[in-house]
């Protein structure tokens, strides 16, 4: 089989691949936000996603945490067969692991959430509590080290655009990594959450719409 003749036959599978990278932040997003919206006791001024995973209707941020977690995969590998670089699909799927281990291991209960739990943060962190944190945190670092990794391989004006995603997700973890529970700080997190799929959506376009072209 030739060269050009391999292109054509696998280019539908990394066309399917990209556009699991464009639905990722989408999907995880909106689900959350939905759930923000109608869970008693939840607050976006002072809970993250992560203790969606408690309570009754628990289940539907964990399966939110493992579709977005195996979509962010999934990109990570059609990144990989358009982009020459290796570290940048590595380190995405490294942070797309971690979404996997956030829904498998989950948040605590905090601050009221669910309804019922007392205010501030737990008395005490469970086993799986750790892990996820554990996991998010090497997962945030590998997607901030992505988004340069990645970037080094786009056009000039995408790259600046990659790195300040980067830059704005790391600012946002290092502020709710510091234990700060101020509104600022929670709300930023959720807002760095957004930049950082919608680097992940645009990226992901960018590289469908580039090979489509060729």
């Amino acid at each position: 089989m030739t060269t050009t003749a391999l292109r054509t036959s696998t280019f539908p599978t990394t066309r399917a691949l990209l556009t699991c990278g464009i639905l990722a932040g989408p999907v995880f997003v909106a689900t959350g936000v939905l759930q923000g919206l109608t869970r008693a006791g939840f607050d976006f001024t002072r809970h993250p996603a992560s203790v969606l995973s408690n309570g009754s209707l628990g289940f539907v941020q964990i399966t939110n945490f493992l579709v977005t977690g195996s979509l962010t995969i999934a990109a990570a590998a059609g990144l990989r067969r358009v982009l020459p670089g290796r570290w940048g699909p590595r380190l995405l799927t490294v942070y797309g692991i971690s979404l996997l281990c956030a829904g498998v291991f989950r948040a605590d209960p905090q601050d009221g959430f669910p309804a019922g739990t007392p205010a501030g943060p737990p008395s005490s962190v469970s086993w799986h509590g750790t892990l996820h944190f554990a996991a998010g945190g090497i997962g945030f670092l590998a997607l901030v080290a992505a988004c340069f990794a990645i970037g080094s391989h786009l056009p000039p004006a995408r790259a600046w655009y990659s790195r300040l995603s980067g830059l704005l997700f790391l600012a946002g973890f290092a502020g709710v990594a510091s234990g700060s529970t101020s509104p600022v700080v929670i709300l930023g997190f959720w807002a760095a959450v957004i930049i950082a799929f919608a680097w992940l959506a645009t990226t992901s376009f960018h590289l469908l719409s580039r090979g489509e072209s060729r």
